[in-house]
């Protein structure tokens, strides 16, 4: 948030407004019981944080993790805040979770623990009110466990309640891969900037789960060539390109894409140093910094990941002319995929899957028009552009309800 603060400055913000942004509206920790299989009964702990919400009922996943803070929820809600206002849909920025290591636990008990963290919840959450979603490790069916309990409390019918269902619950098939296809979208603006056409450039992207998989695929079916990719254990490069479908083929087989025959085994470091035009740090948080961000050579870094790079690595890409297309900006598809299946639960409706995608394109290239057009006229840079323009947002619904 250091970069945060400074961007408060530069734009005079008062001491009111000030008090708004930095204080979440709502944040509730819950203890409680759950039964496990060897019949032991073990306390857990759980928050829900509802940052802002002046411009729509908060939207925001659920994490299950053994280092989970109040402090790291209370961000995260923030910059989902922050995302909802950069794409425009009529949400505010919410966060939640559960200190627990879901590998120490089997379904049944995953179940238990979801369920109960739901009941402790209730009242705070709601299709008009919090919306939650999947986030680190959870998933459709976790989500599915929240609608269920939620309904039992209720005694109703509620699919609005929560995003990220499955298909068969009210969900949207096109969810699975709406990150990878709104960063594609974003992408794409990018590469007509910087005077590049898919076809032919070069993309090496870090993480290899469903958002990396699947932005490996969109990028190689428009004409990309793929020279990178990598996993947890390892990646595999190949400059001439990878053959994706071979290469996911060779991951549901191995559990990996280290060893592809395809390619030459590389380290995770490795690929962020390839010879390409994009890179797509698709895994975990601060993997650029400034002891690597020297040997980065694409032209564009497209943020897959929540936070891949430090603000020294940002002031290193800046400084040489590296176009970073922020978080909050390029992964922002799932959260705008949710909003479709929200807004279709609400009406009970279902919307083909044909009007998902073209909505999508149009929310995320207008999202980055908006953007960059803080920019046009001078040098700046896309994520300070992206934190003013949702700050400004959230500010001018807060002013127009009277609280400031």
């Amino acid at each position: 948030m250091t970069e945060l603060r400074s961007i408060y400055e530069d734009m005079g913000l008062t001491q009111e407004e000030l008090a708004i942004l930095t204080r979440p509206r709502r944040i509730v920790t819950a203890t409680f019981p759950v039964t496990l299989k060897n019949g032991r009964i073990r306390m857990f702990l759980g928050h829900r944080v509802l940052y802002n919400d002046a411009r729509g009922p908060a939207k925001g996943g659920i994490r299950f993790h053994p280092d989970l803070t109040v402090e790291d929820v209370s961000e995260l809600a923030f910059l989902m805040a922050l995302k909802c206002a950069v794409v425009n849909i009529p949400f505010g920025g919410s966060k939640g979770g559960v200190k627990v290591n879901p590998a120490e636990l089997d379904s049944h008990e995953l179940e238990q623990v979801t369920r109960a963290y739901i009941r402790a919840v209730a009242d705070d959450i709601g299709p008009y009110k919090d919306i939650p979603a999947p986030d680190v490790y959870t998933d459709e069916r976790t989500m599915a466990w929240i609608l269920d309990e939620y309904e039992r409390i209720m005694r109703r019918h509620q699919p609005a309640v929560v995003t990220g269902k499955p298909p068969a619950l009210g969900g949207i098939e096109a969810r699975r891969y709406s990150t990878a296809l709104g960063g594609v979208h974003v992408l794409e603006e990018a590469m007509k900037e910087r005077g590049l056409t898919p076809k032919g450039a070069r993309a090496a992207v870090q993480g290899f789960g469903n958002v990396g998989e699947n932005m490996a695929r969109l990028l190689h079916e428009r004409g990309c060539r793929v020279v990178a990719v990598s996993d947890v254990n390892g990646g595999t490069a190949n400059p001439s390109g990878l053959d994706i479908e071979a290469l996911r083929r060779h991951k549901a087989g191995s559990g990996t894409v280290a060893g592809f025959s395809g390619g030459k085994r590389i380290s995770n470091e490795e690929l962020l140093a390839v010879d390409c035009e994009i890179l797509v740090p698709a895994a975990l948080s601060n993997q650029l910094h400034a002891g690597n961000a020297k040997e980065v050579k694409a032209s564009i870094v497209l943020e897959l990941a929540n936070g891949p790079t430090t603000v020294d690595a940002d002031d290193m890409f800046y400084a040489r002319d590296i176009m970073v297309v922020p978080d909050i900006l390029a992964n922002a598809g799932g959260v705008v995929v949710s909003y479709f299946e929200w807004v279709q639960n609400l009406s009970n409706d279902f919307w083909p899957e044909e009007k998902v995608l073209k909505r999508l394109h149009r929310t995320m290239t207008t999202a980055f028009s908006d953007v960059h057009a803080r920019c046009r006229g001078g040098k700046c840079r896309l994520r300070k552009a992206a934190y003013e323009l949702g700050v400004r947002r959230i500010l001018d619904a807060e002013r127009l309800r009277g609280n400031l």
